[in-house]
């Protein structure tokens, strides 16, 4: 059985991740492993696996009606993107009658409409739509990073960065034949 007193805690502690905010993630395949494709004269080509992933990846505020995506992009091996939580007004899938709030039908909870929810739908799909593709190999590392984006100076350099991944793949972090670096 596992020790989950000495396992590090990924999210700020105390932090409603359900709230209206811009948070930027990274999810990384399991063992870094290049499924979604491969960087060619600094563009990403994407597999039939990272086509699934970006197909995923547009359909969430069809899921999540309170989420606006903005920048991502699809690497070999890992996903970055910013995703926009807004607070819901009216009925689009949410409560606005005190009575049938008081319900609290799952989908309606607040935890239902987390970043954690979010990314937990994204990767079910994905792995469920990659098993009925035959892609039974594919899997998630645990977990993901995300960071709470805070004003728009830091939005600006994150999308900078998104934007520029592919050309500096070479160098990037999360490319197995850096690892030594």
């Amino acid at each position: 059985m596992q020790n989950h007193k000495n396992r590090k805690l990924n999210r700020l502690k105390e932090y409603d991740y359900s709230q209206e905010g811009l948070y930027f993630i990274t999810i990384c395949a399991n063992n870094r492993e290049c499924f979604f494709g491969d960087i060619r004269n600094a563009k990403m080509e994407l597999s039939e696996i990272g086509e699934i992933a970006q197909a995923c990846w547009e359909e969430i505020p069809s899921h999540f009606p309170n989420v606006i995506l903005d920048e991502y992009n699809i690497m070999p091996n890992h996903i970055h993107g910013i995703v926009i939580i807004e607070n819901p007004v009216g009925n689009k899938n949410f409560c606005s009658l005190p009575y049938f709030c008081s319900l609290q039908i799952p989908w309606q909870t607040k935890w239902a409409r987390s970043l954690s929810s979010i990314v937990r739908g994204f990767k079910i799909g994905v792995t469920k739509l990659c098993r009925e593709n035959n892609f039974g190999q594919f899997s998630w590392q645990k977990s993901y990073y995300d960071h709470i984006i805070r004003n728009e100076n830091s939005l600006n350099k994150i999308r900078e960065y998104i934007i520029n991944n592919p050309s500096k793949w070479e160098f990037d972090r999360n490319n197995s034949e850096n690892l030594w670096m």
